[in-house]
């Protein structure tokens, strides 16, 4: 299974700027979870009505409509237990039919990944959160596309010699037109 392809449930955050980001979190209530083992590493995708959860060795991410929480997605730089961690974001309007352009393509390179998770929310076929993880040692350097950052085509590996993980999201919001891609890489020290 790589991805989820239609929820029941219609996603709870409705732009961008709703958005939060949160470490160490628990758990919250999700539409999907995904659980895998990539390049060693014990992973859990989770897809929530207000965006995702990434669990991966020692890091809990958040990305969602946090009640309480101030809108607004820093880049992050954090140390835990042996592990570097670095998060960053990006938030991009586009044109009506570059933003279909653009979500279709998300949502095939989503298809194709092996290490993924994804939802199309009800009401509108481009309300999508995609999820895809890699191992690190398996990530060809950085492709940056329209839209920030994109995860390297299903079967691709490149060699940077690091244990850990990159993982890639992408949150579309169809009445706004915005896309916000995030990235983060996990590696060991």
């Amino acid at each position: 299974m790589s991805g989820i392809r239609a929820l029941a449930t219609p996603y709870q955050d409705t732009d961008a700027d709703q958005l939060s980001f949160a470490l160490g979190l628990p758990p919250l209530p999700a539409l999907a979870v995904r659980e895998l083992t990539v390049g060693g590493i014990e992973v859990r995708l989770r897809l929530l009505g207000a965006s995702h959860q990434v669990f991966a060795g020692p890091v809990a991410e958040t990305v969602a409509c946090l009640p309480g929480g101030a809108g607004g997605l820093p880049d992050a730089v954090r140390e835990f237990d042996g592990w570097t961690y670095r998060f960053s974001a990006e938030v991009r309007r586009h044109t009506g039919p570059e933003f279909g352009h653009r979500v279709a393509g998300i949502l095939r390179r989503t298809e194709a990944h092996p290490h993924a998770l994804y939802g199309v929310f009800p009401g509108d076929p481009e309300a999508v959160t995609a999820l895809v993880v890699d191992a690190a040692a398996e990530t060809p350097p950085e492709e940056t596309g329209p839209n920030g950052p994109t995860p390297p085509a299903a079967g691709r590996s490149g060699r940077t010699g690091r244990t850990g993980l990159i993982w890639h999201t992408w949150h579309t919001y169809p009445q706004s037109r915005r896309i916000v891609a995030t990235r983060t890489r996990l590696e060991a020290r």
